[in-house]
């Protein structure tokens, strides 16, 4: 069974690490994952880091419901890839869920998305629909 495909387009922190001495050093003096933390706490405006919460926590509930039977693809907006995909799909809005490259839809409103990866996950479960014989 291939795993339903959901590629989730929005603002996200971007965090970039130090060089592997500076990271040795942080974690040592046990600044490390706080550096990070800060990093990323700040990497947003307020709008924007509220959103991203909003869709993160649905990812992980998508996730904890279907397991290995979706894959999900999470890319920042202002990336190259983030932005290659929002042409791709033809979207200007986000955030932006597309499954399986085809349903598209914008917004925090992740009722339609969900019904959608239910229905696709559901048939893939079932497999292919295979005619029976007269």
């Amino acid at each position: 069974m291939k795993p339903v495909s959901v590629q989730v387009i929005t603002y996200a922190p971007t965090i970039f690490a130090h060089c592997q001495h500076c990271e040795l050093a942080f974690s040592e003096m046990g600044i490390g994952e706080r550096l990070r933390q800060r990093e990323a706490a700040e990497a947003l405006p307020d709008d924007l880091r509220e959103e991203y919460q909003v869709v993160s926590d649905w990812v992980h509930r998508l996730i904890d419901r279907h397991g290995s039977r979706i894959r999900v693809d999470v890319l920042d907006a202002a990336s190259i890839r983030g932005f290659a995909a929002s042409l791709r799909h033809r979207v200007g809005r986000y955030p932006a869920v597309v499954v399986d490259g085809r349903e598209t839809w914008t917004g925090l409103d992740f009722d339609a998305p969900d019904a959608a990866i239910d229905r696709r996950v559901g048939a893939a479960d079932r497999g292919p629909v295979v005619p029976s014989a007269p």
